[in-house]
């Protein structure tokens, strides 16, 4: 079974309710675990960044659910490649909300310290969210 990691952005719809990222976090958490998908999800009240990583069939599963998910749009792939190993295999889904402390790893890496995924490269999103992920476990400790 080979694993992969998914990287995509998208943005809130028209629609986006109050409670729907504790409802976003709730299911990915409890389907995640079910088929052994692990991730990080950041969301600043009008961006959504996720990293998705499994098995092929299991992302792959996960992230065609996402595309037909109506609190988001303008669904944008940045990153699916083969890994040989999980780097947020702590969290069926980690969550990261926007916060002045991540503002400085905004600018680091990217050319705002707005959090802006669709303004970002694969590799840049991808070393934001290690870095948001160094961050928390280094607050955690």
């Amino acid at each position: 079974m080979y694993l992969v990691r998914l990287i995509y952005t998208s943005e809130i719809s028209d629609g986006f309710g109050p409670n729907d990222i504790e409802d976003i976090l709730e299911k990915a958490k409890k389907n995640n675990a079910e088929c052994n998908v692990t991730g990080l999800l950041c969301f600043n009240s009008t961006h959504f960044l996720q990293c998705l990583e499994g098995s092929r069939k299991a992302v792959n599963e996960t992230y065609h659910r996402i595309l037909n998910d109506t609190r988001h749009r303008n669904i944008i792939m940045l990153n699916y490649c083969e890994i040989v190993e999980r780097e947020f295999e702590n969290w069926s889904m980690g969550y990261i909300p926007y916060s002045k402390l991540t503002t400085p790893l905004n600018l680091k890496y990217s050319g705002s310290s707005a959090f802006n995924p669709l303004a970002m490269s694969a590799g840049s999103a991808h070393k934001l969210m290690l870095a948001l992920r160094d961050s928390l476990l280094a607050h955690a400790m």
